[in-house]
């Protein structure tokens, strides 16, 4: 912190044991890093109080077990580095840095119902450029060359006519892509 406080529930975090604030914080980054091994010892990152039980519900609740279930191995599935996978299903606070990045739709609309049960009770910051992926969060911060320049709901920075409505028209989308 370079300068002013980061707190949580009121708490400035250079009050919290680092390893217990390190250990509430879950990630889903637009380049997901997979270890040797199964789909199930990803999913598990080492942690032994993980039950099988435990796995298969997490990989319910966003959307993967249909698909680990279909592999030759199902959750024994080898799997190796530089392979995608989603984490953090246990933590208090989530970073998702353009979790919905490069993917088709149909993917994106699983990853989406995904998130929206993964954040149900957690504190999130969501990285995002997809405005699909945001426009239902509680707060919506835009940043522009590193400042903030709009803070609100979706319906807010809408009506608010500034940066966000702009990225959301169809019309400046089309021409961004047409230049």
């Amino acid at each position: 912190i370079q300068k002013g406080r980061i707190t949580i529930d009121g708490i400035d975090i250079r009050e919290i044991d680092k390893d217990r604030l390190r250990s509430a914080i879950g990630q889903v980054q637009q380049d997901v890093f997979i270890f040797t091994g199964d789909i199930s010892s990803n999913i598990r990152l080492r942690r032994e109080d993980i039950t099988d039980e435990d796995i298969v519900r997490a990989a319910k609740h966003v959307n993967a077990d249909d698909f680990i279930s279909r592999l030759p191995g199902g959750y024994h599935e080898p799997v190796t580095e530089g392979e995608a996978l989603i984490g953090g299903a246990e933590a208090a606070f989530i970073f998702c840095e353009e979790a919905t990045a490069n993917i088709d739709t149909e993917t994106e609309l699983l990853i989406q119902e995904a998130l929206e049960k993964l954040m149900q009770g957690r504190t999130t910051i969501m990285v995002a450029h997809r405005l699909s992926t945001i426009q239902h969060a509680d707060k919506i911060i835009v940043m522009h060359k590193g400042e903030v320049r709009e803070v609100g709901t979706h319906q807010e920075l809408l009506l608010a006519d500034g940066i966000y409505k702009k990225l959301y028209e169809p019309s400046y989308m089309q021409s961004k892509f047409k230049n």
